[in-house]
Parts: C-alpha cells; sequence; structure tokens
C-alpha cells in the first residue's frame, strides 16, 4: 500500500513532455525604459565576462521594466566618455567585475542625455562562484532607483531536488539563474525541500532512507539538522505559515493520503481532509483561514478549497481533467493542467493563473509542472521537462515579461 500511495503521488508531481512556453500575452505599448550595457571589466577571462554580461541582461529583461540594448559593449569603468553607440539608449549601465580577494562589483548607471551618474554603488561577496548574486542585487537596486515596481525576488536563492542514481538524490541551493549550484544535501533519497521562513535560513525536507519517512529542518547557518516528525506512507511538507509556527502536511497513517495542519511547538498535527481517496499539496490562502489542495474525489485530479474549521470541500477549477499542481498567494492560485490525453507519448501540461480577474493562460506549449509564486506573488516559476532534463521558467505577472533556463539536470521538486 505504501508504495501504491507514494507511486500516485509521484505521478501528481514526475515531470514529462517537451518544446518551448510561449506567454501568449503580449504589452500593447512599450514603456520600458532602454538601457545599453557597458563591460569595463578587465581582470576576468571572456568566457565568464560572457557569462556575467548575459547575466545583466536577463535580469534587466525579466524585470519587465527595461528594454535593454542586446549589444555586449566594452567601455573603461572610469571614464566619463561613453561610445556614441550608446547614447541612442535612454541609460547606461556600466560595470565592472573583479576576483580579487573573492569577487566585486562595481557599477555606475548614467542618464545619456546630461552624462549625469545615477546610482554608484560596488558590491562584494567572499567565494567568486557566488557572483551572479552580485548582480542580481545591483539590478534589483537600479530597478528601485528609478522607481519601479520592487523585483527583490531576484534575490532570493532556490531550493530543489535532482536524482543522482537509484534511490538517491540531492538538494541544491542555487540562484534563480542556476548560475550557481551547491549541493547541500547528498547521501540517500532527500526529497520535496520547502523553506521554513521568508528569511531562507532554513529548510524542511523529506528522508526517505528509514522505516517510514521523515521530516527534518536544516539549518544553513550552521548545517545541522533537526528531526520534526515521521510517518507511515508518505510525508511532505507543502506549506509553511507566515510565522513559521504551522506546516501544512501531506500524510498517509492510515494508508490514503491526506492534508494536516502541524504545530511545530507543540509537534500536534491536525487532520484537515477526509476523503477515501488522495488529497496532497496543501496551501494557506485567505489570510491562512482556507487552504487549497489536489485531490481526486471527482475520480481525477482536481483543485480544492476549505476552510481550515469547516469539512466542506469545493473546487476551484472548472476546467481540464487533470489538474495535479497548485500553488497560493493570497487570494489567488497558480495550477499545472494536461491539455492532452496522449497513452504512449507525452502529454501537454500548461501553467493556468486564477484570481479575481478570471482564468489566464500563462503557458501555452510542452510539459509544465510545479508552478511557484514568487515572495511577493509577482512572479511565478515552473519547471519544464524537455529531452530528459530539466528547464525553469519564470514569468512575470505584472510586466507579461518571461525566460527560461536550463538546470541541467531532471529536477524533482523546487522552491523558491
Amino acid at each position: 500500500m505504501m508504495r501504491f500511495i507514494f507511486s500516485i503521488i509521484m505521478l501528481l508531481t514526475v515531470l514529462m513532455g517537451d518544446s518551448d512556453a510561449e506567454l501568449t500575452i503580449k504589452k500593447k505599448v512599450d514603456n520600458r525604459s532602454k538601457i545599453a550595457i557597458a563591460d569595463g571589466s578587465t581582470l576576468i577571462d571572456n568566457g565568464t565576462a560572457k557569462k556575467v554580461f548575459l547575466l545583466f541582461l536577463n535580469d534587466l529583461k525579466l524585470s519587465g521594466n527595461f528594454s535593454a540594448d542586446n549589444n555586449h559593449y566594452n567601455a573603461a569603468y572610469d571614464s566619463a566618455i561613453l561610445p556614441s553607440e550608446l547614447k541612442s539608449n535612454e541609460y547606461t549601465l556600466k560595470y565592472r567585475l573583479d576576483n580579487i580577494n573573492g569577487v566585486n562589483l562595481s557599477i555606475i548607471l548614467i542618464k545619456n542625455s546630461n552624462g549625469i551618474n545615477l546610482f554608484q554603488k560596488s558590491y562584494s561577496i567572499s567565494a567568486f562562484n557566488k557572483y551572479p548574486f552580485l548582480i542580481h542585487k545591483a539590478v534589483s537596486d537600479i530597478n528601485r532607483i528609478l522607481g519601479y515596481r520592487s523585483i527583490d525576488w531576484m534575490n532570493r536563492l532556490v531550493l530543489f531536488t535532482r536524482y543522482t542514481a537509484s534511490k538517491q538524490s540531492e538538494i541544491i541551493l542555487s540562484d534563480y539563474t542556476f548560475t550557481y549550484k551547491q549541493p547541500i544535501i547528498r547521501n540517500g533519497l532527500n526529497l520535496f525541500p520547502k523553506w521554513s521562513d521568508r528569511s531562507q535560513s532554513s529548510f524542511y525536507y523529506t528522508a526517505m532512507n528509514g522505516a517510514k519517512p521523515a521530516l527534518y529542518r536544516y539549518h544553513l547557518n550552521n548545517g545541522t539538522k533537526d528531526f520534526i516528525t515521521s510517518s507511515d506512507g508518505m510525508l511532505v511538507c507543502s506549506d509553511v505559515s507566515r510565522d513559521g509556527s504551522k506546516l501544512l502536511l501531506t500524510m498517509a497513517p492510515n494508508g490514503q493520503p491526506d492534508i494536516y495542519e502541524f504545530d511545530v511547538a507543540t509537534k500536534a498535527a491536525t487532520r484537515l481532509t477526509d476523503f477515501s481517496g488522495i488529497d496532497v499539496g496543501g496551501q494557506y490562502i485567505s489570510g491562512e483561514k482556507q487552504i487549497v489542495f489536489v485531490s481526486n474525489r471527482l475520480g481525477y485530479p482536481n483543485i480544492f478549497k476549505k476552510y481550515l474549521t469547516s469539512p466542506s470541500v469545493s473546487p476551484v477549477v472548472s476546467r481540464g481533467r487533470n489538474n495535479n499542481s497548485c500553488d497560493a498567494f493570497e487570494n489567488k492560485i497558480v495550477y499545472s493542467s494536461r491539455e492532452s490525453g496522449e497513452r504512449f507519448s507525452g502529454n501537454t501540461f500548461n501553467i493556468y493563473l486564477n484570481s479575481a480577474f478570471g482564468t489566464m493562460p500563462l503557458t501555452s506549449s510542452g510539459d509544465n509542472q510545479f508552478p511557484r509564486f514568487s515572495s511577493d506573488g509577482n512572479v511565478v516559476l515552473y519547471v519544464k521537462q524537455q529531452g530528459g532534463k530539466s528547464l525553469v521558467g519564470y514569468i512575470n505577472i505584472q510586466t507579461k515579461e518571461s525566460n527560461i533556463f536550463n538546470v541541467g539536470s531532471k529536477v524533482q521538486s523546487i522552491d523558491w
């Protein structure tokens, strides 16, 4: 029975399919600021220089607030003279990166019409492979200086699990573009990482290495872990309350998976769903008075909601016959829905946004799974399987910009 239940939950989350995702909604008027990027670095190799430029370019574009010049210009960082070909843009971002005693980044934002320096700042970090975080911080600072909506989500860490061998996986820490990747937990089958707080100082994960699945909390500052609880059948932490005191767990102590609310301090678990089928993946909504979750109580996976204190359950989604994963932010919901029913080939799964304004498709092709809101609810992350590997896409709901990055391996689950 345990294997049967675990197979079902994995079926609800396993990745399939291929082809690139496209955003179907376009901006009618381009009000983005035109900006050129000028590289003033002299102490880094050409390969790194290209990666650094592309990170600046991707960050600026995905913000949705900038129309970035695709040309990789070179200009002396300390010179007040701008090459003439840059002046057709409204702004120029000059930068200099070096790897002396770690990594150091200096930037200057110039208003091209009058040559005034609007913003200048230096950043540093100890390990050179962490340089992507300096670039993300610099771009989010420039965005803030110019008065645009915050894009601080770019500075957040991403957690994901990838399989390495039979019954073996590792949990990886990365930046949102996967340029930086650092294994955190290895040895054994460790799955479903979930950040435990907004500061990203620790995370929960499920270890499938003993007689029962066990939930642990791992602390990034010192590398220690705390045992939280265990359960027969399956055990997954799908959401954490804003104050960190409660967890939404999927457990199957009696054979079938249900949603439980777990009190971290008292270790008490309150059962929230009671169905003779599958209820998984609970997410808080409505100020944590309600949850949404995936259930097959209609005979196929769909998204439902209920109040924590009421047994009544109602469907959230009326379209699709296989809506198998979801995430929530306040009263917005994103979910993955199967668009085809092929028996012997890959199926199309697309991501949809459900809000007070109705239902809106965010992708249009391929196999797109695991949608996750950013910490501010303005950007959606999703995983696409293509050619046996996983890609991770981002869709800026506010500006309708999107981008996709190659993880380089197959993703089992992801959080940010």
